[in-house]
C-alpha cells in the first residue's frame, strides 16, 4: 500500500467512526490545531500527513493502524478502561457506559447483541432500591472504596441519588437501540447471589431489605417478560413510545453466556468483552468482529427465540427464573 492509499483509507476509516452530526474536517482541525483548509487537504491526500500528526490522531479516535496498514498478523487491538483507583471511578464507569451508548445511538443504522452472563446493568436501574443495592456491591466488594470498608448496605440512606441525571439518560438511549439478547436460566444468578451472600454476612443494616431487593428483582424479570411479549424495549409502567426499538430475546439452554456485548453501527461492528467483573475492552477490529458476528449468529439459529412469538417457551423460561426467585423469598423469616 503506498502512502497516498494509506492517507485516503486512515481517514474513509476516521469518518466511519464518527458520529452522523460530527464533521470529519472540524474534528481534524481542532485536534491537530490547524485550519480547516488545511484539515481538507489532508483529508483529500494534498498534503502528507506526518507521523506525529498519524500517532496524536489514532490515539484520540482508538484505532488500530495494524488493521489500516492490512498487516497480516494474528494481533488484535482491543481498548478500554482499568480501575485506576481514583475517587471517581465508579462515576467515570457509569459515564463510559453512556458514552459508549451515544456512539452507538448517533449512527443511522444500529444495533447492539448481548451474549449473557449476568442480567444487562441497564436493567436494574429501573428499580431505585435495587440499583442502590448493585451501585453499593460494586462500589465495595469490586473496586473497594476505602470509605466502605466496614458500611452495610442499608436502602434508607441516599448514597447515589447524585448519579440519577445520569441513569436517565442511559436509559433513554438504551430503549432506542434495536437490541437482541441472548439469555440462559443461570443469568439471574449473579444478582441473586449477591443479594444472599451480603444478607448471609450481615452486610444488611435494614432486615426488610432483603425482600424488598427480592421483590424488585420479579418486577425485573417480569418487566423483561413483557418486553419479550411485545418484541419492543420500554420503561415499566410507562406506554410504549414510537421511538421505543425492537428486542429479540433467544434463550439457549446449552451455553452460558460471557456477557459479550457488540454494537453494529452503519458499516463497522464493535466488539465489547467483559473483564474484571465490571469493565469492558473493545475492538473494531474486522477480521475478529466478523468472527465474533458469525459465532453469535449461529448461537441464535441454536436458540429458541422466544420475543413476539413462543408463548410457551416464553412462559416456560421465565416461570424457571421466577421460581428461582421466589424459592430464595420463601426462606426468608417472615416479618
Amino acid at each position: 500500500m503506498n502512502s497516498h492509499d494509506f492517507q485516503h483509507r486512515f481517514f474513509q476509516h476516521l469518518k466511519s467512526l464518527l458520529p452522523s452530526y460530527k464533521s470529519l474536517v472540524d474534528e481534524i482541525s481542532d485536534l491537530l490545531e490547524i485550519s480547516t483548509d488545511s484539515a481538507y487537504r489532508r483529508i483529500r491526500g494534498e498534503k502528507v500527513i506526518n507521523l506525529d500528526e498519524i500517532k496524536k490522531i489514532s490515539q484520540h479516535f482508538r484505532i488500530s493502524l495494524d488493521q489500516l496498514l492490512n498487516l497480516q498478523t494474528d494481533a488484535i487491538v482491543f481498548h478500554g478502561k482499568l480501575n485506576d483507583y481514583s475517587d471517581n471511578r465508579f462515576g467515570a464507569w457509569l459515564e463510559d457506559v453512556h458514552k459508549q451508548l451515544e456512539l452507538v445511538y448517533s449512527h443511522k443504522h444500529k444495533h447492539i447483541y448481548f451474549l449473557m452472563k449476568d442480567i444487562p446493568p441497564f436493567y436494574h436501574f429501573y428499580f431505585k432500591e435495587l440499583t442502590s443495592f448493585k451501585f453499593f456491591f460494586w462500589m465495595k466488594s469490586i473496586l473497594h472504596y476505602e470509605n466502605l470498608k466496614g458500611q452495610s448496605f442499608d436502602s434508607r440512606i441516599n448514597r447515589f441519588d447524585e448519579f440519577n441525571d445520569l441513569l436517565r439518560k442511559i436509559l433513554y438511549l438504551y430503549n432506542r437501540i434495536p437490541s437482541t439478547e441472548i439469555w440462559n436460566e443461570e443469568s439471574i444468578n449473579t444478582t441473586i447471589t449477591q443479594i444472599d451472600l451480603y444478607h448471609k454476612m450481615g452486610l444488611m443494616s435494614n432486615p426488610e431489605d432483603v425482600r424488598l431487593l427480592y421483590s424488585q428483582m420479579l418486577e425485573l424479570v417480569n418487566h423483561l417478560e413483557k418486553q419479550a411479549e411485545t418484541g419492543k424495549k420500554f420503561v415499566p409502567n410507562k406506554p410504549i413510545e414510537p421511538d421505543h426499538e425492537s428486542y429479540r430475546l433467544f434463550v439457549n439452554e446449552f451455553i452460558m453466556g460471557d456477557n459479550t456485548f457488540m454494537a453494529e453501527i452503519d458499516n463497522i461492528r464493535i466488539t465489547y468483552l467483559n473483564h474484571s467483573v465490571m469493565y469492558f475492552i473493545g475492538s473494531t477490529d474486522s477480521r475478529f468482529n466478523d468472527a465474533m458476528f458469525n459465532s453469535l449468529d449461529n448461537l441464535m439459529k441454536k436458540s429458541t427465540m422466544i420475543s413476539s412469538v413462543g408463548e410457551k417457551d416464553r412462559s416456560q423460561f421465565f416461570n424457571k427464573l421466577k421460581a428461582k426467585i421466589q424459592a430464595k423469598m420463601s426462606l426468608l423469616i417472615p416479618a
